[in-house]
């Protein structure tokens, strides 16, 4: 076998499809291995295309059984077909109707994309390009059609048919055993939004009504016996078409809604028209089997797959390169969704630290690339976190810059121009101009260059003339000579030793925010009685790096008085990793660190029990990745981990009374009902982080109450937090509470995920062996994405000591697995592979051997082409 070539696609080279297919019409007669698909499709040439082109239909490992033109069998020679695309040379001149038939076999689609089985439900998963597994078709989302779908299978097998928009006809097959439902959804979609659904499924069902007057049935479908865990993402549901329709006026469109939760699912979920299908983790809860994060993150995914029924499905994006144009867009909504459900302060700290810890290193690797790429060579490895998280922040500068009433305004223009359209970024951005009245062609440069800018910020206080000058510089990484300075707005403020100099003024900064739209720019503040602090980049208003020289005692005035919430724990952030890194480079002293640590508890002393999930954040120092960020080259991933095992023990010890009082006072009394609301959820978070500073001090003490916890422990949230703790603590106890939890969870699967990943994270060098023992586990599937992210994706992408481990062992345990999957699932392959994407920033031992363990990789013969883009990419000189 050959390594496949991944050939590579240009934004550059975009041209309309020759051919549009209006309307589509299905009869999918499912069977475990031999799955007849029937396609009728009405095609007509493009005007816009080229006359007399032949038309291609895409395909993916078919079987073609039969072909029929006007319902005329085609004679071999007007057509050419192979498993990849079916050709006809000389297609009519006119609106015709193509007839094809194919066989597929579900059991044996272990890539998980087309149709497929999970668990005896029939799925499918067709984004980016999984519907020509299913049938052959111009598969591009900017050909948009009708469909009406007709699912037909053994009744006892799969009694619940479902597909996408709405209900038209169901019904038996006298004499076989076997029914029927058909489904229509008026709404033009391109294929990749297609959907169908067949098994045994439970229900859980509401009715909604819209603001526009339609009664919408609600319905969410899991495996037989976890009906009760589906109450919350139902009612989840809810709380987003209502959220949706005030926020964004944007109501549902079809009379159902239906949500169906499968265990094998390559994704997080996919916003199908009308049958959103998600990966059971993200709907499945209960108090004893979930925990707070998973209540968050279900909330959170619910809304997002549901907010693409206006940015994605009505209006959807021309090519793949605008995916950020839905994607982006979606996790915009969705974060200001979970802000307004939750405390927007501590939901926008936690949306930081995804895009610092996820986006950050990918712009700074070999992985890097635009918000919108200008090629690929695999659309699926382009699901990335600068496709969503940094898309989201161009939209909330987006919205910074025109301001909160024409921001609204250009969505609704957006929506409206494009309803039923793919749609490109020069569309988005056209509404806003046109609300705005501002000119967003330089703007526009953040969606087509990779790289994290720099500003550097210095300060000048002049107490003669009461003023205070801000001179801003930015930089761009890699951008080159030629690349104009990006727009960046800046929302700061200052502060004084007793709070918010409120009457200093600047007549360029209007609203808090000042627009960087030069390479140098330079602020004076009037009316300056004391020297300031500056906080910079309120909110984090722009996804860039800050190099500002301040001091902590400046810092900690900032955690003391800021009013913004996300400067007050960047401050916290900023003193922490200072001394950690001159902790490495031999410059801390104890005085700084006993400084922070009195700092943090008369923090906690005046606010801890005024908002503990903010607190907890407080508490929590920089990761190890988060401070590998911030080295940027030849970096010790254990000098790291030293370092920070280092100030935790001394903060927890300095600040021991208060961590336990804390415990004490936050703890909830018996026989209290659980509840995943915000405020208990963040009572639970500061708990476990005074546990764990507690442990990091005094590990006999720590295992202690932590054990004490894991036994009082009403529900999974506090259960978890306790074997967190333990798993840092060496000794009998810890494996003998790893062993008692997985006797009593070895019917939940989701749950032994949490084990999987606790005990992959442990950062001792016996974690590979372990992690190798856990892949024979009875629970531990190769074939189950969750059970591989759980275990080996935690390993390669949360426990940076063991992963870059100077041995290599690490590496190598990571590239075993990337080979074993490559043969059956090559998308979860290539998702593990991005845990290489900062080994050029490695010290040269560990460099070594993971550029070692790439090439090892890439040579093996028969790679995928998912795999191979990957490994490839992250050779290449940069």
């Amino acid at each position: 076998m050959r390594t496949e070539t991944p050939p590579t696609v240009r934004l550059e080279d975009y041209r309309p499809s020759d051919h549009l297919i209006d309307r589509v019409e299905l009869d999918v007669r499912l069977d475990p291995h031999d799955t007849r698909v029937t396609a009728r499709l009405a095609i007509r040439p493009n005007p816009a295309g080229r006359p007399g082109a032949p038309l291609v239909l895409d395909g993916d490992d078919l079987r073609l059984l039969a072909l029929d033109l006007d319902g005329q069998p085609l004679a071999p020679a007007a057509f050419r077909v192979a498993p990849s695309a079916l050709t006809l040379p000389e297609p009519p001149g006119r609106p015709f109707t193509l007839t094809i038939e194919t066989r597929i076999d579900p059991s044996a689609n272990t890539k998980l994309m087309g149709l497929y089985r999970s668990n005896g439900v029939y799925c499918t998963q067709c984004e980016a390009d999984g519907f020509r597994r299913i049938t052959y078709f111009l598969d591009r989302p900017d050909v948009m059609a009708v469909y009406t779908t007709r699912i037909e299978a053994e009744e006892a097998q799969a009694p619940v048919l479902l597909g996408n928009g709405n209900p038209v006809e169901s019904g038996r097959i006298e004499g076989t055993g076997r029914h029927f439902a058909v489904w229509h959804d008026p709404h033009p979609k391109p294929a990749y939004l297609f959907a169908l659904v067949g098994g045994c499924l439970d229900r859980v069902a509401k009715s909604f009504d819209t603001r526009e007057g339609r009664t919408v049935e609600l319905a969410v479908h899991v495996e037989p016996g976890k009906a009760e865990r589906a109450a919350y993402a139902l009612d989840a549901v809810e709380r987003s078409m209502v959220w949706d329709e005030r926020a964004f006026g944007r109501a549902y469109d079809l009379d159902v809604f239906n949500v169906v939760a499968v265990s094998d699912f390559n994704m997080g979920a996919m916003e199908n028209k009308g049958l959103n299908i998600f990966n059971d983790k993200f709907v499945l809860a209960s108090p004893e089997t979930a925990t707070d994060a998973d209540y968050a993150a279900i909330e959170a995914i619910i809304a997002h797959e549901y907010f693409h029924n206006w940015s994605g499905n009505r209006v959807t994006c021309r090519d793949w390169f605008q995916l950020c144009l839905k994607e982006g867009l979606t996790v915009f909504r969705d974060q200001e969704f979970s802000s307004d459900m939750r405390s927007r302060d501590v939901h926008r700290i936690g949306e930081v630290r995804t895009l610092r810890a996820r986006q950050f290193p990918e712009d700074a690797g070999p992985l890097a690339h635009p918000v919108r790429p200008r090629q690929y060579a695999e659309i699926n490895n382009f699901y990335t976190a600068t496709v969503y998280e940094k898309g989201a922040e161009i939209v909330r500068m987006l919205r910074t810059l025109v301001g909160e009433s024409a921001f609204r305004a250009g969505m609704d223009r957006y929506f409206s121009d494009n309803d039923g359209r793919a749609a490109t970024v020069e569309d988005f951005l056209v509404a806003f101009e046109a609300e705005s009245g501002r000119d967003l062609a330089r703007f526009a440069e953040w969606y087509e260059r990779p790289g994290t800018p720099r500003v550097a910020v210095t300060g000048t206080y002049d107490a003669a003339e009461r003023t205070y000058r801000l001179d801003f510089r930015q930089t761009r990484p890699g951008a080159g000579d030629d690349a104009p300075p990006l727009v960046i707005p800046v929302r700061l403020g200052l502060v004084g030793p007793d709070g918010p100099l409120g009457e200093a003024t600047c007549p360029q900064v209007e609203d808090g925010v000042f627009v960087l739209d030069a390479f140098e720019a330079a602020l004076t503040f009037d009316d300056v009685t004391a020297p300031p602090v500056p906080s910079l980049f309120r909110g984090f208003s722009a996804p860039v790096r800050v190099d500002m020289a301040m001091d902590d005692a400046d810092r900690l005035t900032l955690l003391r008085h800021d009013s913004d919430g996300f400067n007050r724990w960047e401050a916290a952030q900023r003193v922490a990793a200072r001394l950690m890194i001159g902790a490495l480079r031999g410059a801390a002293t104890d005085a700084g660190a006993d400084a922070f640590a009195a700092a943090l508890g008369a923090f906690l002393d005046a606010r801890a029990l005024d908002d503990p999930a903010f607190a907890a954040l407080v508490l929590a120092l920089p990761s190890e990745n988060d401070l590998a960020d911030e080295i940027g080259a030849e970096i010790d991933p254990d000098a790291i981990c030293s370092a920070r095992r280092a100030l935790r023990v001394r903060i927890g010890a300095s600040l021991n009374p208060r961590l336990r009082a804390l415990r004490d006072a936050l703890a909830e009394p018996a026989g209290t009902p659980f509840s995943p609301d915000a405020a208990s959820a963040g009572r639970r978070s500061l708990r476990s982080a005074a546990l764990d500073l507690i442990a990091a001090a005094d590990p006999a003490d720590g295992t202690a109450l932590a054990r004490a916890q894991i036994a009082a422990a009403t529900n999974m949230t506090d259960r978890l937090a306790g074997l967190s703790t333990l798993a840092l603590l060496p000794g009998s106890a810890r494996e003998a509470e790893f062993a008692a939890f997985a006797e009593c969870y070895v019917d939940e699967p989701l749950v032994l995920d949490k084990w999987f990943a606790i005990q992959a994270t442990i950062p001792e060098d016996g974690t590979i062996e372990r992690v190798r023992r856990l892949q024979t586990h009875p629970a531990f599937a190769m074939t189950n994405p969750n059970r591989v992210r759980a275990l080996v994706g935690s390993f390669a992408l949360a426990n940076p000591t063991q992963f870059n481990r100077a041995d290599g062992a690490g590496f190598a345990l990571t590239a075993e697995t990337v080979l074993a999957l490559d043969r059956t699932n090559p998308q979860v392959a290539a998702r593990l592979m991005t845990a290489f994407g900062s080994w050029r920033r490695l010290e040269p031992v560990r460099r070594a051997a993971a550029e070692s363990a790439l090439r090892r990789i890439l040579a093996t013969p028969g790679l995928s082409r998912d795999v191979t883009d990957i490994a490839g990419r992250s050779l290449a000189n940069r």
